[in-house]
Formats: structure tokens, sequence, C-alpha cells
């Protein structure tokens, strides 16, 4: 991913604070011999104070799902997460003074990468912790029994599932919404997401607002 100084986090506070709203990503592993890599759509509970220095995401999966066997062979992966995107044409982007149909169409968007060392989680006690860890990020407590080795209703299901804990070891974010343009080419992109009001414009047009305000 192509990062300009222009679009580069201004600290780690700025794409954590992101990436604590935004837990749905794809996890990319390395394909075994001869094949494509695995793409995995998931979602992910993200803590920035465990582990190491970029803390570590929890996740499960199925256990037939076919990324086992290469995430054995290689348990270096990348999780990728993008939102809050969306279209930009040409004349909105114009320069000053240029005729609209001169501006060129673009895309504004946010997007986190983070490295990561997979570890596979099939103890059930550990497999255990991890759910209850992941579930109580993206619920309320007392919506779902605790998960727990032996007991209903989800004690049964565990040997279905295996854990994963993707410890970060590197960070790559963007937040691309024009930083580098002139003042009046920012305002029109603005005005021009406030207007369309398609979906993803919302979220690009607070994404452009906030990064505007924090330069």
């Amino acid at each position: 991913m192509l990062i300009h100084p222009w679009d580069a986090a201004r600290d780690a506070a700025e794409w954590q604070q992101w990436l604590a709203a935004h837990d749905f990503g794809q996890l990319a592993v390395n394909g075994l011999p001869g094949e494509p890599p695995f793409v995995q759509p998931m979602h992910f509970a993200y803590d920035p104070s465990a582990g190491g220095e970029f803390g570590e995401a929890v996740a499960h999966l199925a256990r037939p799902n076919p990324v086992w066997p290469a995430l054995d062979a290689c348990p270096e992966v990348l999780l990728s997460v993008v939102d809050d995107y969306a279209f930009v044409p040409g004349p909105w982007q114009a320069l000053p003074g240029a005729p609209a149909e001169h501006g060129t169409p673009t895309s504004v968007y946010t997007a986190v990468q983070l490295r990561c060392t997979a570890h596979v989680v099939d103890d059930p006690e550990e497999k255990s912790a991890l759910l209850n860890r992941q579930v109580g990020h993206f619920q309320p407590p007392g919506l779902s029994a605790t998960v727990a080795v032996g007991e209903a209703p989800y004690g049964r299901m565990l040997s279905g599932i295996r854990g994963l804990r993707l410890e970060v070891t590197g960070v790559r974010a963007k937040f691309k919404y024009a930083g580098h343009k002139p003042e009046e080419v920012q305002d029109r992109i603005a005005a021009g997401l406030g207007e369309r009001g398609t979906p993803g414009d919302a979220a690009a047009l607070a994404g452009q607002r906030r990064r505007r305000q924090e330069a």
C-alpha cells in the first residue's frame, strides 16, 4: 500500500482510535505452494494494550476452514481493514482556475494494515477465554452465556472452532482525504460529499473533516 506523507497517520493514537470502531476486516494468509493467498473476511477484537508494542487481535474460525494448513506453513499474515471510503468525481478535484473536466477522479478512504504473527489456539480453556474476550468486545454483558468448557450452551461447540491470536508486529495506516490539495478543492470535496449523500459519503466526510481539524 502506497502511503504519501500527507496521508500517513500522525501518530499511533490516530489509527488505534479508528481501528477501535472498525472491527471487521480481511485476513490475508500466504497460500500453499502453487496456490493464491487465502483472504478470510472476519470480525476481530483488537487490544492495543495486549501483546507487544502494537497490541494484538483475537478472532476465531470454523475448524473446517481451509486456511489452517496455510497458517501452519507460514504464520506471518496481514489483517486489512478498509472503510470510510467514497468515490470522488473528477470535477470536485479540479484545481482552482482549471476547467471542471480537467479534475482527476479518485477515491478517499481509511486503510489500516496489521502485520501479524498468528498463534492458533486449540486448548479448550484458552479458547473459551479468547471467545469471551471477543464477544465482550462486541456486545454488553449478559446478552450471551459465558463460554466455559463442558458447560451449556457453548461448551459442546468448542471442538468445532479454532481460536486465533494475532500478535501485531507492524502497522501501516493511510488516511487518504485529499490533504495535499488546496483548501478550495478540499472544500469542494466536502460540499460534494455532504450534498450527494450516497452510502459511505457521511463517513468519508467525517474522516476528511477530522483530518483537516487536526492538521
